[in-house]
């Protein structure tokens, strides 16, 4: 159903799906403020998404990425963002997830700091998906929110909640549900629009921000934008400038080169700075798709502690704590294992670890996606980060080159490595088209990062693979027995997992065979898509 006819005038029309559950949130006053949103900054959005294509072209060409000669003032320069709020100055355990009811209640009482409330990678934007979850905020900040499960349990807000942070969409994604003048709006500003219209004086009025996650910033003329959009919401909706606080995600190659400049663009509200750790290798994959001596092996032997994440990691601790930001870790993609006590004791064991390489490195935080995982990371942090944070650890030992952070991780592409990669980036693919973004497969919680992570592979080895004459010797493009690794295997293996997610109870079920196609194509296609999320848009409701 589409907004009325009055209220057309806002300029802001809902044009598919059924709205009219939705219309104490879709009110002419905050349509008509997303049209102000919109109209002001949508021109250089697309003027940005531009200049991405053009850098990914010289890239393509074989180009590499580089720290800016134009910015080397900002590197260099002594300044420091602005001063952390106090709800924001222990953040040692994070928790993250979708904006499903249940979800925020469970986080927000984890017993973990902050609770990332994401409509980006762990959330499928359908119509309902997006619209429920601004609902949910709406009444979770109030401190209403409630949830009474189908076998009568009640989940209710307890007295200490975590600290709410908000992530919008990235700013390469449409929302087709919302029009201005006859364009499709930008997903990161309906989600922040919408949060900041009917949140931002509550939450001002009790110190709590607003505050957001900023995910996929390649340039820091994006974080710009961002600096700009929120400034221009402060002052519409009669807010103290520099209110909104924002922790930026470094998860593309691109952005790499240019933390610095990512936080002095947004020096008045930039309090950190989070390795994102499933989307960089998804952006390094992407970025230097066109340079063969740049594959990576299967993604289990990407791990942290390889060169090129290593000095990733190292750089952003140091950049952070050099202009008073916090450094926050990455997520551990482990779920607790139930009915396999040794499984299980082997899953939390690797969380440890992994939390413990981020603490002792001099990070601030670290992320989790399960309630269940929240002690487990505290514990390593409590014992190892006895303050509230690291910011004293300065880090002056790290001295990360260009060559460091492009270096390639050698490996080897196993039949069970190629078979996962399939496996994962079907099932998610399915069931994000059933409206699922979040979704356990073998143990590990999968969303769109790592299911882009095991599309690009696949896409790599093969289209690699087939080149007769070249060779790879960091990472071979075979496996072990020799035997080839091309797109008849590819096939076969895509076949047999939606044939048996076709006739399972699984997420995603009923929509493997579309799943499968699409993945088909992105595969078999001569270019790397940029985003897996772009075309199965269009297959969503």
């Amino acid at each position: 159903m589409a907004v009325p006819q009055e209220r057309l005038a806002t300029g802001a029309v809902a044009t598919h799906g059924d709205t009219a559950p939705y219309h104490r949130l879709l009110t002419p006053p905050a349509l008509a403020f997303l049209a102000g949103l919109h109209r002001r900054f949508e021109p250089r959005r697309r003027a940005l998404l531009a200049a991405r294509a053009e850098r990914q072209a010289a890239w393509d060409a074989g180009q590499l990425p580089d720290f800016r000669a134009d910015t080397r003032a900002m590197r260099e320069g002594d300044w420091r963002v602005a001063p952390v709020p106090a709800a924001l100055r222990d953040r040692r355990v994070e928790i993250t997830g979708p904006v499903e009811r249940k979800m925020i209640i469970n986080a927000l009482n984890s017993g973990a700091k902050v609770f990332m409330a994401d409509f980006e990678d762990s959330s499928a934007p359908t119509l309902a998906n997006q619209l429920d979850g601004q609902q949910n905020l709406i009444d979770a900040v109030a401190g209403t929110i409630a949830y009474r499960s189908p076998d009568g349990r009640d989940y209710t807000l307890g007295a200490d909640p975590a600290v709410l942070v908000v992530r919008p969409r990235g700013w390469h994604l449409p929302e087709r549900h919302l029009e201005v003048d006859g364009e499709a709006m930008a997903g990161a500003l309906v989600d922040f629009g919408l949060f900041a219209f009917h949140n931002a004086r509550a939450l001002q009025a009790r110190d709590r921000g607003p505050y957001f996650y900023l995910p996929k910033l390649e340039a820091m003329e994006e974080a710009a934008l961002w600096d700009g959009v929120m400034a221009h919401a402060e002052a519409e909706l009669g807010l103290p400038r520099g209110c909104m606080k924002v922790t930026v995600l470094i998860e593309t190659l691109p952005a790499a080169f240019q933390m610095h400049e990512i936080l002095y663009a947004l020096r008045e509200r930039a309090v950190g700075l989070n390795c994102g750790r499933w989307d960089y290798i998804f952006s390094y994959l992407k970025t230097l798709r066109a340079h063969r001596d740049r594959l990576l092996p299967e993604r289990g032997q990407v791990q942290m502690t390889v060169p090129f994440l290593k000095a990733y990691s190292e750089l952003l601790i140091q950049t952070c704590h050099r202009r008073g930001a916090f450094a926050m870790g990455g997520m551990a993609a482990q779920i607790p294992i139930k009915g396999d006590e040794a499984a299980n004791a082997a899953a939390l064991e690797k969380v440890r670890a992994d939390k413990l390489r981020e603490v002792k490195a001099g990070h601030d935080g670290t992320w989790v996606a399960h309630p269940a995982l929240v002690p487990v990371a505290q514990a390593v942090f409590d014992q190892h980060m006895p303050g509230p944070n690291q910011l004293d650890v300065l880090r002056e030992d790290v001295q990360v080159t260009r060559e460091q952070l492009l270096a390639p991780a050698c490996g080897t592409i196993t039949r069970e490595g190629f078979d996962n990669n399939v496996e994962v980036a079907l099932r998610y693919t399915a069931a994000w088209l059933d409206g699922q973004g979040c979704v356990p497969i073998h143990h590990l919680m999968e969303d769109a990062a790592t299911a882009e992570i095991a599309r690009a592979q696949l896409w790599q080895w093969l289209h690699y693979a087939a080149r007769p004459g070249e060779r790879n010797d960091c990472v071979p493009l075979e496996f072990a027995d020799g035997a080839p690794i091309d797109m008849a295997l590819f096939d076969q293996l895509l076949a047999a997992h939606a044939h048996r997610l076709r006739h399972s109870d699984l997420p995603g079920a009923r929509r493997a065979d579309e799943a499968a196609a699409l993945l088909a194509d992105l595969t078999h296609a001569d270019a790397l898509g940029a985003f897996l999320t772009l075309p199965a848009y269009d297959h969503l409701p």
